[in-house]
């Protein structure tokens, strides 16, 4: 499930950011607003930020955090400081409205800013894929130490302070958390603690550890959880019919069934942290690696079409623009470039001057 998770991130959180306003013709690239290289605020930049985000979504199925910063003017936010999904607790009140605990502090919703995935009806709080699967399955665990319930109810904790020889009552107990809390959440120092004490960390949502083991999940069908393709990648074992005759066709399965969605997601967040009528746009292009032949082959026909200009193409490859480049080449009779290869004097506007065809 980490290799899955790790995978998906990976490719999440290193893709390129384009910021356009528009679309179709009348489509514009802008520049990236500094604030949205840094949304966490915390100088870690944006590839930090979305992997947080990610993760979070895939082992949690939530992501949350703290609006601090919004603009002035359009009132969306700039800035949002994610929390650990495991010290946040959601949930609706009597009137439907929603309701926001982190650590135990009350935040209040217009602070609070809460992405899921896998929504249940009536349920604030979203499902992680493992969660998900198992209520779709709807395997009833309830001969088991955790059952079906706990995907529902989101009732686990994410780790238990235990001690074994202090009888301890409510206010004892309060105050033993608020200690353990504050020296392990933001703090570096070491944490101290009497005769006793026991601390059980959990890694992986014990119910969704419990259903898998019950299942008899292999690694591969593990990995299978987060989209077709993923094991394949990772280099399970299979069974699948599925052949990839280049690496690019194999990307290309992996960014259309399983990556893409969460891809989408991420800019979808971004977008909300724009002026309306902005949105981000992730660099799928990247992803898509191909033999320096077949992305030449890519260019050639591009140009040909008249679907890119020169100077487009030289970015791609990392090189500089030249000042003929910003016009698409000439087409004359049948839509081909002039059969000297030169130009002529009733050549349309943007005609590559003598010696400077193609890119």
């Amino acid at each position: 499930m980490w290799a899955a998770v790790n995978l998906i991130v990976g490719l999440g959180s290193e893709l390129p950011i384009d910021v356009y306003r528009g679309t179709g013709k009348q489509r514009e690239q802008l520049r990236v607003p500094t604030y949205l290289q840094d949304p966490g605020g915390d100088g870690y930049g944006i590839e930090d930020w979305i992997a947080q985000y990610l993760t979070s979504l895939l082992l949690r199925g939530n992501s949350n955090g703290k609006v601090v910063g919004r603009d002035p003017s359009g009132g969306f936010p700039t800035q949002v400081s994610l929390y650990h999904p495991d010290t946040v607790a959601g949930w609706y009140d009597q009137y439907g409205r929603p309701q926001w605990k982190v650590m135990g502090r009350t935040i209040e919703p217009p602070d609070m800013w809460h992405k899921r995935v896998h929504p249940i009806s009536g349920q604030l709080m979203g499902l992680s894929p493992v969660s998900y699967l198992a209520s779709t399955i709807g395997l009833q665990l309830t001969s088991q130490r955790f059952g079906l319930q706990w995907f529902r109810d989101g009732g686990h904790p994410s780790g238990m302070l235990v001690n074994d020889e202090v009888e301890l009552d409510g206010p004892k107990i309060r105050k033993a958390k608020e200690l353990f809390m504050a020296a392990v959440f933001g703090s570096r120092e070491p944490l101290v603690m009497g005769k006793g004490w026991t601390y059980k960390t959990i890694q992986i949502a014990p119910d969704e550890s419990q259903f898998l083991e019950t299942q008899g999940f292999s690694a591969a069908e593990c990995a299978r959880i987060f989209g077709p393709g993923v094991p394949e990648v990772l280099g399970y074992e299979t069974g699948s019919s599925l052949t990839y005759s280049t690496l690019e066709g194999r990307s290309q399965h992996l960014l259309v069934f399983a990556v893409g969605k969460w891809l989408r997601r991420v800019e979808r967040a971004l977008t909300e942290m724009l002026p309306r009528g902005q949105y981000v746009k992730l660099n799928r292009a990247a992803l898509l690696q191909t033999t320096t032949l077949e992305r030449f082959r890519v260019h050639e026909i591009a140009l040909r079409n008249r679907i890119r200009v020169p100077n487009e193409v030289r970015d791609d490859e990392d090189w500089a623009p030249v000042p003929w480049g910003n016009e698409p080449n000439p087409i004359t009779g049948a839509g081909q470039p002039p059969a000297d290869g030169h130009a002529h004097d009733d050549d349309p506007p943007g005609t590559n001057p003598p010696g400077k065809e193609g890119i």
